[in-house]
């Protein structure tokens, strides 16, 4: 799906301090129709990450902190089964997932004698039944499942989606019968920032040759798509010359503006593909 800038800054802009959950996304739907489930997640997903790292900062004062698990703990003292972390977060307008990393790091800072490693809170995330309170454990389990942006449960899904989008790829380059190297193939030869797949035959797309091809199970957005190009696209294109990048959830038209540099944009997998010094399209 790819939009205008003027429909993405539509859809951003119903965004503003909506909270990260199902039922948000579903209002989204609703409010477009038009566009994919995957698409409209993909960049409510990316806006409220953006709403996050701006404000990221107020939320990790030792006040906020102190203030946050003062309220935490009051709340499960009055009901431990009542889904107060998740209110909490929702009412500071913070990402769930993120509330409970707070709250646990400040619990066992209290309760430990050693301040907690990070990869000690990441296992806990992970694994809330590990956490030694049942309570606390039972609360961060629900802000982990209920936030659709962040957290253990999201990265994994993400981490997936991304993985079985280069799976097809792959399918559809061996669909046309294109001889490549993967990522894999290319680290193992010593490359250490490589494209996910190289062309070991050239190709022809909408009239701009192409040597790689990178996946991107995303909508490119001007800033992940500006990030990309600072600190992947432009790499490649410089040791392995131009390429093509697949937005498979679209990405704003007007990003498509490096055509005649070397860096083509595409939502999904080009059908007039021209294999150079065939002549004829790829089967």
């Amino acid at each position: 799906m790819i939009l205008t800038k003027a429909q993405y800054d539509e859809i951003a802009q119903c965004l503003v301090s909506v909270p990260p959950t199902r039922q948000s996304l579903r209002k989204l739907k609703q409010r477009f129709p038009s566009q994919s489930q995957a698409t409209l997640l993909s960049i409510f997903s990316q806006e409220y990450q953006k709403h996050i790292k701006r404000t990221h900062a107020k939320h990790h004062t030792s006040e906020a902190i102190e203030s946050y698990y003062q309220r935490y703990l009051h709340g499960v003292g009055k009901n431990g089964a009542a889904p107060v972390l998740l209110e909490l977060a929702n009412e500071v307008d913070y990402a769930p997932s993120l509330m409970a990393r707070i709250i646990l790091e400040r619990f066992l800072q209290e309760h430990e004698e050693t301040p907690p490693s990070k990869s000690v809170i990441n296992s806990l995330l992970r694994d809330p039944s590990q956490i030694p309170d049942g309570v606390l454990a039972n609360q961060v389990y629900q802000c982990t499942v209920n936030d659709c942006c962040y957290g253990p449960l999201v990265d994994c899904i993400k981490h997936a989606i991304g993985h079985e989008h280069e799976i097809l790829l792959r399918d559809l380059l061996l669909e046309k019968n294109l001889s490549f190297l993967d990522e894999d193939q290319l680290r193992a030869k010593g490359y250490d920032k490589t494209p996910d797949f190289i062309l070991q035959v050239p190709v022809a797309v909408e009239g701009h040759i192409i040597h790689w091809i990178e996946s991107k199970a995303s909508f490119g957005d001007e800033c992940s798509h500006h990030a990309y190009l600072h600190d992947q696209f432009w790499s490649y294109w410089n040791r392995f010359g131009p390429g093509l990048v697949i937005y498979w959830y679209g990405f704003i038209q007007e990003l498509d503006c490096n055509r005649e540099r070397g860096i083509l944009l595409k939502a999904c997998f080009p059908t007039d593909i021209v294999t150079l010094g065939h002549g004829a399209a790829a089967p």
